[in-house]
């Protein structure tokens, strides 16, 4: 576990047990053997869970991806669908059972695991497919919170933001405080909630209902939390459009982080053979693992990229010293002592290694003039600098085609900096957009505005600058080496989420009723009864434990910055992070957009 969090109370083991423990229970109700047919979207993060291993004990033999079409062959007792509750998946499924042979004998029976909840819409969907039937066991399994790594928790639920903003679907958040009901069933009441917006007074009214519901939730657990911080992401939009510059931001900035895997391009990590001349290089991406169980990777993960360079030369002197010691072991005890912490040395070279390899293909781009122009119109923005006309930058990337993706982040950045842009300037950005990329494109702008990403500026008021001024959202000297303030993580722009939360611990949000007034949705407070016997007396110079949850996303800036506070001497929290999914500017833009067919004639 990563070295912040080695001092922590919290343990998150026990999340994972208990979904260990309710998996195991299900796949002994199907006796025999088994396969199981996988919604692909519900692997990664079941393997965060339960390894292969696990499966196995429980006599699964094989594992098939669903898919139209008959099932493959396999000679077990029981085929389980793990699926999410969704009627295209609904389908697929049908369609499998109903090209089943039922002529085969033996016959295999079926069964169905809904994740995280079972839907009545779905089962009446089968039923009337007529196969509902087919089903005997017909459950749930509810995977809402999965650890991530030691301080991070994800319900990995890809729509959430577009359910909640757009479509007034509020299911994630139903499974947001079903996940909350269930962590406080495992480390006690939380005594103190805090909330900003719409999304987060739902969650929190949910769960005191769900409380006052079941009486019989109140357990006798000394709670491991002080504080639950519930962040709405429309309270913050501004982060996630700005390009992180941490080591783990970037990797996913660029490349991509998926359930803690990462693919690479291979050949970087092809081994160096001499005179070879590259005849065999490898086509495959490279796949690692990136989270704290690594020690190189949880020291540098969240330092600014221009700060790992220096980490990394240190570390490989360091490691080729170790190896030259195997030159002066003379005695048995020497060289027995040297061939013991082997495995260890060659594991930390071969971390090294990878890292090394991922640092310059990192630095490969953000060397590039395009990452330098790009950055240095983003921090124009953030630091309020002509952010209510139209840009030239901006202009010529459409002018050039520039991926949409990556037009669509900065419009929308320049919006949020300048509270909406005004109409004329709104205007010119959207025919430009539509006229180079096309009208296909007119349902994403339109879902941009009505998440509040892009939009007119009512009022012809600006608050952004009061915003900035109050939390401190722009730092000038911002120190990327050692840093001591938590704007390090976009080299000058402190997170406004994070900064909220660094300022409820102290001195409280009373201090900034009047910035909190301006942002969206309302700010609260409530408080949860403990059992007697069951409140905390803190010891002299013990932390106080907050968990910090985004509904609708969080980045790896934020969680970088969040335990960045973790760690200040003088800090006095440490925070454990929980979301509905994690995200960054480019996946979050995606799950808003939508393609208009074009007509069929």
């Amino acid at each position: 576990m990563a070295a912040h969090l080695s001092s922590g109370r919290v343990n998150l083991t026990a999340l994972r047990e208990a979904g260990r423990r309710e998996l195991r229970e299900f796949l002994d109700k199907c006796a025999g053997s088994k396969a199981i047919v996988w919604d692909e979207y519900l692997t990664g993060p079941f393997g965060l869970i339960a390894q292969y291993s696990l499966l196995k004990e429980h006599e699964v033999e094989k594992m098939f991806t669903l898919k139209p079409g008959r099932l493959p062959p396999a000679d077990v007792k029981n085929i389980i669908f793990f699926v999410r509750p969704k009627l295209e998946l609904m389908d697929i499924i049908t369609d499998n059972v109903l090209r089943e042979d039922r002529g085969r004998s033996p016959q295999r029976d079926f069964h169905i695991l809904f994740v995280p909840r079972r839907s009545l819409l779905c089962e009446q969907w089968l039923k009337e497919q007529g196969v509902l039937g087919s089903f005997i066991h017909r459950e749930q399994y509810s995977l809402d919170l999965i650890p991530f790594d030691g301080d991070l928790l994800s319900m990995e639920s890809e729509s959430a933001f577009k359910e909640c903003y757009l479509e007034s679907d509020q299911t994630s958040l139903y499974h947001a405080a079903k996940g909350l009901m269930t962590l406080q069933a495992l480390y006690g009441t939380i005594p103190q909630i805090f909330g900003k917006g719409d999304c987060a007074r739902h969650v929190a009214n949910m769960m005191i209902r769900m409380k006052r519901e079941f009486p019989g939730s109140q357990n006798s657990i000394f709670p491991v939390f002080d504080t639950l911080l519930l962040l709405d992401r429309n309270v913050d939009l501004l982060t996630p459009l700005a390009t992180q510059l941490t080591y783990e931001g970037l990797i996913d900035e660029i490349y991509g982080i998926q359930n803690t895997y990462v693919k690479l391009p291979p050949e970087k990590f092809a081994p160096k053979k001499q005179g070879e001349g590259g005849k065999d290089l490898p086509t495959e991406p490279k796949k690692l693992q990136l989270n704290s169980a690594e020690e190189l990777y949880a020291e540098i993960r969240d330092k600014n990229f221009n700060a790992v360079g220096s980490v990394l030369s240190k570390k490989a002197k360091i490691i080729s010293a170790a190896f030259e010691e195997r030159h002066h072991a003379k005695t048995v005890g020497e060289i027995k002592q040297f061939v013991s912490q082997l495995p260890h040395m060659q594991a930390a070279r071969s971390s090294l290694a990878n890292h090394t390899s991922i640092a310059e293909l990192i630095k490969d781009i953000t060397t590039s003039e395009d990452f330098f122009d790009n950055l240095t119109v983003e921090q124009e923005f953030m630091s309020g600098i002509d952010t209510d006309k139209v840009n030239n930058y901006i202009e010529d990337c459409i002018a050039q085609k520039h991926p949409l993706i990556k037009i669509l982040r900065l419009v929308c950045l320049q919006s949020v900096c300048n509270s909406g842009l005004k109409q004329k300037v709104l205007d010119h950005y959207k025919r430009e957009i539509i006229q180079t990329y096309g009208y296909e494109h007119l349902l994403t702008l339109n879902n941009l505005e009505k998440a509040g990403l892009l939009k007119p500026q009512t009022g012809g008021r600006n608050n952004y600058p009061t915003i900035r001024k109050t939390l401190r959202l722009w730092m000038d000297d911002v120190n990327e080496q050692n840093p001591n303030d938590i704007s390090y993580v976009y080299s000058g722009y402190a997170p406004l989420s994070v900064r909220l939360a660094q300022l409820l611990a102290r001195p409280g949000w009373r201090s900034i009723e009047e910035v909190l007034k301006m942002l969206p949705g309302p700010h609260f407070e409530e408080r949860q009864q403990l059992p007697t016997g069951l409140q905390k007396k803190r010891q002299h110079g013990e932390n106080r434990v907050t968990l910090v949850f985004f509904l609708g996303g969080v980045t790896y800036a934020e969680i970088a910055a969040l335990r960045f506070l973790s760690q200040m001497e003088d800090g006095g929290t440490e925070y454990i992070i929980a979301t509905t999914k994690l995200i960054n500017g480019t996946t979050w833009i995606k799950s808003l957009m939508e393609k208009l067919e074009p007509a069929p004639f």
